[in-house]
């Protein structure tokens, strides 16, 4: 991986002791949909950063510290990406999604792609070209494993995250109707988006 392509910025695999950040930066990541599951996974009194931390603790599941980058200039955490290959549909023994709330995203898979689950920079780092070069690294990895595309769920309504995927490629494939939830920020279709790298 290239620890250090902008200047002043390191990009290194994260660490178990960075779970916490990185669920914070998930949930601002997906725009309220990690927030809605951590609530159905939530223990009596536990505080949803204290179920992403927890889950992202977790070594045995792509959804861990261990598929995550860190963009940290000057010893700070600015950002992070997760991302992880979504397997072929012979590969894939998820079960159905039974939430509503939840199911339009289980239906917005691209087999055979490196998944962008989620991607998040704190605001006063933004406009660096630190998200740029987190897609950089998430092509070079997807090129190392030998999957022709990168993909990832991105809200319509999101324009600004939106723009930043087109100009970097990619492009639209399929989408699905939200699901109207009060945690979640966005209304109208998720967006599968995909850019072809092999």
């Amino acid at each position: 991986m290239n620890r250090s392509s902008l200047e002043g910025v390191t990009f290194h695999p994260a660490v178990k002791s960075e779970c916490r950040t990185i669920a914070r930066l998930y949930s601002m990541s997906s725009d309220g949909v990690a927030d809605y599951l951590w609530t159905t996974l939530a223990g009596e009194g536990e505080a949803l950063l204290d179920v992403g931390k927890r889950r992202y603790s977790r070594e045995d599941t792509p959804f861990s510290y261990k598929n995550c980058v860190i963009a940290e200039p000057e010893g700070r955490i600015a950002g992070m990406i997760a991302a992880f290959p979504m397997p072929g549909p012979e590969e894939n023994t998820r079960y159905a999604e039974s939430d509503p709330v939840l199911a339009p995203y289980s239906k917005l898979e691209r087999y055979n792609s490196y998944y962008i689950a989620g991607m998040a920079v704190f605001p006063e780092y933004r406009g660096k070209g630190i998200g740029a070069t987190f897609l950089e690294i998430a092509a070079g990895t997807a090129l190392r494993l030998g999957l022709p595309q990168l993909s990832l769920i991105v809200f319509e309504q999101n324009e600004g995250a939106t723009r930043l995927y087109e100009r970097h490629g990619f492009y639209e494939v399929a989408r699905e109707a939200v699901v109207p939830h009060e945690l979640i920020h966005y209304t109208g279709h998720a967006l599968l988006m995909v850019k072809d790298i092999g």
